[in-house]
């Protein structure tokens, strides 16, 4: 299945199943957004309700209020050989918060504060019941499904000290679509290629299969710290081919269009704005 946050043409947020160009609108009362539905296990039985043609209605990142956005830095040996850095004997996790998502068809808003704003495209998931000291072989029974996201960075925030958090969560700059993506709609996942473009030009691809730390072992380290609930994101990473790694450095400035594409996962894409 593929399961959207939108608002309706009145302006009210709802959820719903993708079919073709139409959105079937799966909410309830008792099961208002797509994390509700996920936090109360009602989500494969809810009755079929409007339906709108997709044109109609306007998206919200996949879960708008996730109460954890975590992200794993560092995921790829490309990555990490871009940077500079040394690999280290664990994930890099930093947190993104709620107000800096946006949706499939937004705009992506550079802040005003930096030049140096830059692409990431990168395989999301969304937990899809609690999880705390998950084992790695378990951990796949935690997923509800998968999204594209854009971890748009302004890098020089990102490095004023060692922690990269500054850079990471500004308002606009994260991109988390279109659709969430159930496990059952995904052939071979680790096969699927990270892809981002910028202005249509190809500029990170590589398949989940170069990760680092697989999901499962992400979702065992993080939920050891943290206990996660359903409608948690996890970030897993971007592939090389940062902008800000490139000679001469490629940053998104307004105008551009960036798009992260992740097989059948889908596509995100986004156009960059200035901040007002």
């Amino acid at each position: 299945m593929r399961y959207v946050s939108f608002r309706r043409p009145d302006g009210t947020p709802s959820f719903g199943r993708i079919e073709g160009e139409t959105i079937v609108e799966l909410a309830t009362d008792a099961a208002p957004s797509l994390k509700a539905a996920l936090t109360d296990g009602s989500l494969s039985g809810l009755a079929d309700g409007a339906s709108y043609a997709a044109a109609d209605v306007v998206l919200l990142p996949v879960i708008p209020d996730p109460a954890k956005i975590l992200c794993v830095g560092l995921n790829y040996a490309e990555h990490v050989k871009e940077t500079g850095r040394e690999q280290k004997a664990h994930p890099a996790i930093f947190v993104r918060y709620a107000d800096s998502l946006i949706a499939d068809g937004q705009p992506m808003v550079k802040p005003a504060v930096t030049e140096r704003f830059d692409y990431e495209g990168e395989l999301a998931l969304v937990i899809g019941k609690p999880a705390h000291k998950v084992a790695a072989a378990d951990a796949w029974d935690y997923v509800a499904g998968y999204a594209a996201f854009n971890d748009g960075s302004a890098r020089d925030w990102q490095r004023h000290n060692i922690q990269f958090t500054p850079g990471k969560t500004f308002p606009g700059t994260g991109g988390f679509g279109p659709a969430l993506v159930t496990p059952d709609e995904i052939d071979d996942l680790a096969a699927l290629r990270v892809q981002t473009r910028l202005n249509g030009e190809l500029v990170q691809d590589q398949p989940v299969s170069d990760m680092i730390w697989d999901i499962p072992t992400v979702i065992e380290y993080v939920t050891a710290f943290t206990p996660l609930s359903p409608g948690d994101v996890i970030a897993t990473g971007t592939p090389g081919g940062v902008g800000d790694k490139r000679t001469p450095p490629l940053y998104m400035k307004a105008g551009d269009k960036v798009e992260v594409t992740i097989g059948t996962i889908g596509t995100l894409s986004n156009r960059i704005i200035d901040e007002q």
